[in-house]
């Protein structure tokens, strides 16, 4: 296709929003998109090309040097168009980092993560603009969705440029240079409009996972992890007393995660020091004698100044423009302990090689199947000089979890504080949220964080809510809220208390958890009020009073049937297939259970 008619095939799905056209949604015309363009920022237009080429709603882009010089461009625009966007349209945006989430709307756009890619990680962004990463959902208030985004991410990051009146979508190419004729293969791109938010995210879930295959993995793992009772200085005595606690009392918590503190420093991960006395390997071994997994934390990519990793090896390590090793710190966050940390550069023989005998010695010889992966972002750390000229960060970060999986073998590996889309189909699992702790402001902002992200639970890779946090001195309520999340989450499911000291009442909200069903709630809207889990022999609908005032909530079913409660098992009343949840107090949430069908799914 020429230039004009896929700006015109794109202009068409625009308009795809409502019956009535342009005037009922967008406001934008075909003419209007046919003049939008393209542009190669800082390099000749005569001097390149870009071929679109779709086929349905998929577009196939590849950027050409026609000129007799080598260019290094450092992106590229692939669509620059105006819209006519209400203030109000709804918007979510996912982040570069798995930290970082945009809501809100167009108007006035909200951080949903607490940690953003511009602010916190100092990724360069447009000062004059709202930018996404990887996949950008609008839903104008006349009805309707439009989701667009990137369908790959092998080499390049993308990302999306919201202004009041106008949008880009854009490739960091990050100044690769490209020779006379040469052409860059870009990443995949996707577009389409309907009524069914849910329907248009499984869609483009589909297509994430054409491009990247999913690491097969049977169910989502549920286990016990140290860090949220017991933080960096937990002890064998700890580890143990609740490994003979779950042994006894909640068997289907399979893996036991030593989550940090093992480590002689940030980098050396076989080098156990102090901890456990040095016998961390023994401690992993009474684990698997008691039938149960091994998991452990890991942060592959960085290391501290002061280890050996790095003393005896900064040649591993992303540089500087002077070629020293670059310090995170001059670029981006600089790590929440013994930092600034230095960033492990995948595209280096040496460190692929050293990541792959860490993951090696840890599965084979200390007997780990699950692999906690922190501080993955730094793996494709901005800023950087790489030893290989040629490849990207993505590449970079690519390349060196494939090292890991080498290693790793046949173990469970889970991706926490990643870079989103650059760990497509090197992950089995993804944390879905930022760090849980025991209040209800970070309940209710885990919970929206984890529900935005639902739609990639089982299609991706399984989702990590973080841990079920059920001990402390909070409300019931906040309790029940807090567990029903997990529940409509649908991914993996891990304990963090001190399970021999939790009291009876909250151990058996635990246990009715187990074993996650590995399917996620659907939501009726973004506002994320009632969820509905479809499992073949019952239908389990979720209803969320975030508010801090009591509220009465109505349930529409398809038919009348039997309901029941699904943590105390109480029956419930259902009057003409509706049920009304009277007077829910604030920060609180129900969960019916109905015959498999009969949840009211829109």
């Amino acid at each position: 296709m020429t230039r004009w008619t896929t700006l015109s095939l794109f202009g068409c799905v625009l308009l795809a929003f409502s019956a009535a056209g342009a005037e009922a949604g967008f406001g934008v015309t075909s003419d209007a998109l046919s003049s939008a363009a393209w542009e190669v920022p800082g390099v000749d237009a005569a001097q390149v090309a870009l071929s679109r080429e779709w086929q349905g709603s998929a577009c196939t882009l590849r950027l050409t040097n026609v000129s007799n010089a080598p260019v290094s461009p450092r992106e590229v625009v692939l669509f620059r168009l105006p819209h006519a966007l209400p203030p109000e349209t709804g918007l979510y945006g996912e982040g570069f980092s798995m930290l970082s989430q945009t809501g809100g709307t167009l108007g006035k756009p909200e951080n949903i993560g607490g940690y953003t890619d511009r602010d916190h990680y100092r990724i360069p962004q447009a000062a004059d603009a709202t930018t996404v990463y990887n996949m950008l959902l609008l839903s104008p208030p006349e009805g309707g969705h439009l989701l667009m985004g990137f369908t790959s991410c092998r080499r390049f990051a993308g990302c999306f440029r919201l202004r009041p009146d106008s949008l880009e979508v854009v490739l960091d190419l990050e100044g690769l240079p490209l020779a006379p004729g040469a052409a860059l293969d870009l990443e995949g791109f996707w577009f389409a409009a309907g009524p069914d938010r849910e329907a248009l995210l499984a869609a483009f879930a589909e297509k994430l996972s054409e491009s990247h295959p999913r690491l097969p993995f049977p169910a989502p793992p549920t286990g016990w992890c140290s860090w949220y009772c017991f933080g960096p200085g937990v002890t064998s005595r700890q580890v143990m007393r609740n490994l003979e606690f779950i042994k006894t009392e909640l068997p289907q918590l399979r893996y036991v995660q030593i989550d940090d503190g093992y480590q002689a420093a940030m980098g050396d991960w076989l080098e156990t020091g102090r901890a456990f006395k040095g016998g961390i390997k023994d401690l992993l071994a009474e684990i698997r004698k008691a039938g149960f997994e091994p998991a452990i934390w890991v942060a592959p990519f960085i290391a501290e100044e002061n280890s050996r990793v790095f003393r005896e090896h900064p040649e591993w390590f992303m540089k500087d423009e002077a070629g020293q090793p670059l310090r995170s710190d001059k670029v981006t966050f600089g790590g929440w302990r013994n930092g600034p940390w230095y960033a492990l550069d995948g595209t280096h023989p040496g460190a692929r090689e050293h990541l792959e005998s860490v993951f090696r010695t840890m599965r084979e010889e200390w007997g780990c199947t699950y692999f906690k992966l922190d501080a993955n972002f730094w793996g494709t750390m901005h800023g950087g000089r790489l030893h290989d000229p040629a490849a990207t960060r993505v590449e970079a970060y690519r390349r060196g979890m494939e090292a890991v999986l080498r290693g790793a073998g046949d173990a469970f590996i889970l991706g926490c504080n990643h870079p989103l889309w650059p760990s497509l189909g090197v992950v089995h699992g993804a944390r879905s949220s930022g760090d849980i702790t025991r209040s209800w402001d970070v309940y209710r902002g885990i919970a929206r964080e984890n529900f935005h992200r639902n739609w990639q639970n089982g299609r991706l890779w399984w989702n990590d809510p973080d841990c079920v946090l059920l001990s402390g001195k909070l409300p019931e309520n906040e309790y029940f809220f807090h567990a029903s999340v997990a529940l409509a989450s649908g991914g993996m499911l891990l304990s963090g208390d001190n399970l021999p000291v939790l009291s009876a009442e909250r151990l058996a909200m635990l246990k009715k958890l187990l074993p996650p069903s590995g399917v996620s709630a659907r939501f009726d809207g973004s506002t994320f009020d009632t969820g509905r889990i479809a499992l073949p022999d019952k239908t389990l609908v979720c209803v969320f009073n975030w508010s801090d005032e009591a509220r009465t909530a109505q349930v529409k079913l398809d038919a009348p049937g039997p309901l029941t409660d699904f943590w105390t098992g109480a029956a419930v009343e259902m009057q003409d297939a509706a049920v009304t949840l009277a007077d829910m107090p604030p920060h609180s949430a129900r969960v019916l259970v109905c015959p498999p069908g009969n949840g009211g799914t829109r």
